[in-house]
């Protein structure tokens, strides 16, 4: 799965705008409130092992499952969490040591120690899931446990962005007795030591929470349990949200339902609605296994036609920008090269493009996109960038969509011309939104391997602690990605959390991963 201020003060980035008039904090009284805390999401897990699972599965990854290091809300660097201390030993960023804290367990009474965590991390690599997060631990060479609260990893090139890998739900800690090394986990439970345990669990519908006593970590929950329903359509969970069956939403609300959330009619139903500065970024993946798009210059037309104004205008009304650049405004690095490049859109432009090519027929396209992961506005945009690329003359699209789960293992599988991603950061640093999109296996499941961007800029950035310190390196990525475009960045989003208005802690849910910390809601004890 996201904006970042230049010197990725993310918690910065993150801090609400609250749109609620009149209304102010209220004291919290009711962290021993029994009554659970509802919310409602459309992005519903894939699978509950986080060795399988590079998606929207986070979100509740995160809230039961511990990681050795973890983003507080107000961090902007990876802070202790099972661990007690972490750091780098040697001063080439390629030896990094933990401490574990004393005495954690896993919430089926198991020893959360050095072997527990090694072995959560090495199953990743041996289960080695296409549609999992082993991508993000391609540094990692081998790992040691000297004693039971000692673990060093050992990395093969200098990494200095591992403590945020370990930061991420990609890493989280798993009992060895419940979590087969050489397999995934698929009882449909979970056994984690994060700061709930999941009680119950029914696939695509709910996911109950409760409150996990044995957990030693940075969260500090304002709640006692959360339940969690997960929705296929975004309607029918704002109508729940005015009905009062659920307390709060976040992911999946089009740009139409935000604006009648913030209306004077909602807000007369108990409505409030929280909008926070967002990294989320949507894009295209062009995957040259196709004819047509194994083409540049067929790829660059696209490029010159896709109006990235109208896009945002008629779909997204004011909930999104348009994006220039896989690095999004706010983040380090950020440029604009795909506005550099091409400018506006421009018929004429794309024309020349495909005649210079030798190409004087329409092309025709198939745009493939998900039905249930980023909410019921993908239709419309896909929709709209069908009418923008057939207007012109120039091409045919078909549009297509499957499921998220089939959508991922068509992707995955090489089976889509074009498709349309999101991306939220596995961690607040530009490395994320350039490394997880090239090489021969990543995110997008399209081999790319620009030899520049994987031998020379993405290593030697990581050889810096100073994370601002590979400013030109990424620039010179983000230049890359404009010239091969195979990949087409469109529009980066604002996130909204809408809540009823007993429902206080919504400005303080996000991690700097944009990732939901459900235990920072709470009701409040009057109004």
């Amino acid at each position: 799965m996201f904006n970042r201020t230049r010197c990725l003060q993310i918690t910065a980035a993150l801090a609400s705008i609250s749109l609620l008039a009149g209304c102010g904090l209220l004291s919290d009284d009711s962290a021993d409130d029994a009554k659970p805390i509802v919310v409602g999401t459309t992005s519903a897990p894939s699978i509950l092992d986080p060795a399988a699972a590079w998606d929207g599965s986070w979100e509740l990854y995160r809230n039961v499952y511990q990681t050795l290091l973890a983003f507080p809300t107000g961090s902007s660097k990876p802070q202790p969490d099972a661990a007690q201390s972490c750091e780098f030993t040697d001063s080439g960023s390629q030896a990094y040591r933990c401490t574990l804290r004393k005495g954690l367990k896993f919430s089926n009474g198991e020893a959360l120690d050095s072997k527990a965590v090694k072995h959560s991390l090495d199953r990743i690599k041996t289960i080695g899931s296409k549609v999992g997060p082993k991508d993000l631990f391609g540094s990692l060479e081998r790992i040691e446990t000297p004693d039971p609260l000692t673990v060093v990893f050992h990395l093969n090139t200098s990494d200095a962005t591992f403590p945020f890998v370990l930061g991420s739900p990609a890493a989280s800690l798993v009992a060895p007795k419940e979590y087969p090394a050489d397999k995934v986990r698929e009882d449909g439970k979970v056994t984690g030591s994060g700061p709930y345990v999941l009680d119950s669990y029914k696939e695509g519908s709910e996911a109950v929470l409760g409150r996990n006593e044995s957990y030693t970590g940075f969260a500090n929950r304002r709640n006692n349990a959360v339940t969690i329903r997960y929705f296929s359509d975004s309607q029918k969970m704002v109508s729940a949200l005015k009905a009062k069956e659920i307390d709060a939403t976040y992911r999946g609300l089009s740009a139409a339902e935000i604006r009648d959330l913030q209306t004077p009619e909602a807000h007369a139903l108990g409505v409030q609605v929280v909008e926070n500065v967002g990294a989320e970024i949507r894009y295209l993946v062009f995957n040259p296994k196709d004819p047509a798009v194994a083409k540049l210059p067929v790829r660059q037309a696209i490029a010159q036609l896709v109006d990235r104004g109208a896009l945002v205008s008629k779909v997204y009304q004011g909930t999104a920008e348009p994006l220039y650049s896989m690095v999004p405004k706010g983040v380090v690095g950020h440029k604009t090269p795909f506005y550099d490049k091409y400018g506006h859109a421009d018929v004429n432009k794309a024309r020349k493009i495909l005649r210079d090519a030798g190409i004087n027929q329409p092309v025709e396209l198939t745009f493939w996109y998900t039905t249930d992961r980023y909410g019921s506005s993908t239709a419309e945009e896909f929709t709209e960038l069908k009418r923008q690329l057939d207007e012109s003359l120039l091409f045919k699209i078909t549009l297509r969509s499957q499921p998220w789960k089939t959508f991922q293992e068509g992707y995955k599988g090489q089976e889509y011309p074009v498709f349309g991603r999101g991306w939220f950061p596995d961690f607040p640093d530009p490395d994320n939104f350039i490394a997880p999109f090239v090489g021969k296996e990543n995110a997008v499941g399209t081999p790319y391997e620009p030899a520049p961007i994987l031998n020379e800029l993405l290593p030697k950035t990581r050889r810096e602690g100073d994370r601002s310190a590979g400013v030109h390196e990424f620039e010179q990525a983000q230049q890359i990605f404009a010239e091969d475009v195979r990949l087409l960045p469109l529009w980066q989003g604002k996130l909204y959390v809408a809540a009823g208005e007993d429902i206080a802690g919504g400005e303080r849910a996000l991690d700097p991963q944009t990732v939901f910390q459900m235990w920072e809601l709470y009701r409040k004890t009057s109004w």
